[in-house]
């Protein structure tokens, strides 16, 4: 039996977040935004409807997913707007982990083999309600559908050898306990799981009736940790993308354990003399990420997802008072990039006399195109040379273009690192 899932539902009309029954009618969130809400408070995955009536909402929504998958760490479940092969495929391009197909519509029905066939069959998922001919259901699981979403319906097909996913059919938590426990159980996608529910409270009540869920379980107890002499262990915190470190702060069992149970980093203020939960009333919270203990079990490192800054004075870490420093050169390969390209835009924002750089910027694209291919030529040349120095010095010149060629078009190695770990 799988992980079962909480999956929160949203739908998307011209990039904009709409409501399911009122598709003219937009919210003011954005939807990275909506779905950072959802991830940082315990959803599993998130169900996305594209309810765009044209192409050109339809592009809209899609450049709103693929800035989800680039905000967030939660696996989106992607539907609408399929009418051919080719919008599976820009669904999956987004970074879906599903694309969505309506059985309602006949001529998806046959596309369910071909998707499956070209994509795999893990990326395919078909939606079906109550008018769906439930006689096919063979059909769809010999095709390669690996996941039925079913739409109010989830009890007639529960037994039928494919895994389910139930969509507006289950309320009650005993509805939920109860399908939950079927060996071909995908999950629950419902309205009511909105940014106020609380999902981890909820996966919690799960666990106690058996059922298997993805929360934080600790391989340590608090007895396990060599504490200081209050009782309590120190936590370095690390942003978990950048691993800049952004503060340390002190825990006791209590703290420890409503850390592990709400996954919100929960610390205990000495100089309040009670428990403090990061962000309560600031609004900073601290997600959890990772966990891990020292070497001596004496010191916690939390690698957390930050909102807002960690510090009371407002700043990105809580060390900032330089004491001393030496002269050291950084060759962190990222930080190098960073470095490089936060220069390249420099220049381009303000110009300086004989600089190569602006030189490129002032002729424009067409130039800096051209010293992108001549470059990449250098580079085949310089890979016939048994000595490795020459193609070293080709590469880097190629990748100082192509920065040059990024800052032109507004591209980042963010974006270019966001677009590599979709694939």
């Amino acid at each position: 039996m799988g992980v079962f899932k909480l999956i929160p539902v949203m739908f998307l009309k011209d990039g904009k977040v709409v409501e399911k029954n009122d598709h003219d009618k937009y919210s003011d969130i954005l939807p990275k935004d909506l779905a950072y809400e959802y991830s940082n408070n315990g959803a599993d995955e998130i169900m996305i409807f594209d309810v765009s009536n044209d192409e050109e909402g339809h592009d809209m929504t899609i450049r709103s997913m693929i800035n989800i998958t680039d905000y967030v760490d939660i696996k989106m479940l992607v539907g609408g707007n399929i009418e051919k092969l080719e919008d599976v495929k820009k669904y999956l391009y987004t970074g879906a982990k599903k694309a969505i197909l309506n059985g309602s519509k006949p001529n998806n029905i046959e596309m369910i083999k071909e998707a499956a066939d070209r994509f795999g069959s893990d990326k395919v998922a078909v939606l079906v309600d109550n008018t769906f001919d439930f006689s096919k259901i063979k059909n769809i699981k010999y095709d390669g559908a690996s996941l039925i979403i079913a739409d109010d319906c989830a009890e007639k097909i529960i037994g039928n050898g494919i895994k389910v996913l139930a969509y507006n059919g289950t309320n009650s938590f005993e509805d939920i306990v109860m399908f939950s426990q079927n060996d071909k159980i995908y999950g629950v996608a419902h309205d009511e799981f909105n940014t106020k529910f609380d999902y981890m409270d909820f996966k919690h009540q799960l666990k106690e009736q058996g059922i298997k869920v993805s929360i934080l379980e600790a391989k340590f107890k608090f007895t396990d940790f060599k504490l200081n002499s209050d009782g309590m262990i120190p936590v370095v915190v690390q942003d978990y993308k950048t691993n800049d470190v952004l503060m340390v702060a002190y825990m006791n069992e209590e703290a420890y354990n409503l850390t592990i149970k709400t996954g919100k980093m929960t610390y205990y203020s000495r100089s309040r003399d009670e428990i403090w939960v990061k962000g309560l009333t600031s609004g900073h919270f601290q997600y959890v990420k990772e966990l891990s203990v020292d070497c001596d079990y004496d010191t916690i490192l939390a690698k957390v997802c930050q909102i807002g800054v960690p510090c009371h004075t407002g700043a990105e870490t809580c060390f900032f008072n330089e004491i001393v420093k030496t002269d050291y050169e950084e060759n962190n390969p990222i930080k190098v990039f960073e470095r490089v390209y936060e220069t390249i835009l420099d220049r381009k924002a303000n110009p300086r006399e004989g600089s190569y750089t602006n030189y490129l910027f002032d002729k424009g694209i067409d130039k800096i195109l051209k010293k992108v291919g001549e470059e990449a030529t250098e580079i085949i040349i310089a890979a016939k040379n048994p000595d490795p120095q020459e193609i070293k010095y080709e590469i880097s010149d190629f990748l100082y273009h192509t920065m040059v060629l990024m800052a032109e078009k507004g591209v980042t190695w963010k974006d270019i690192a966001n677009e590599l770990s979709r694939r």
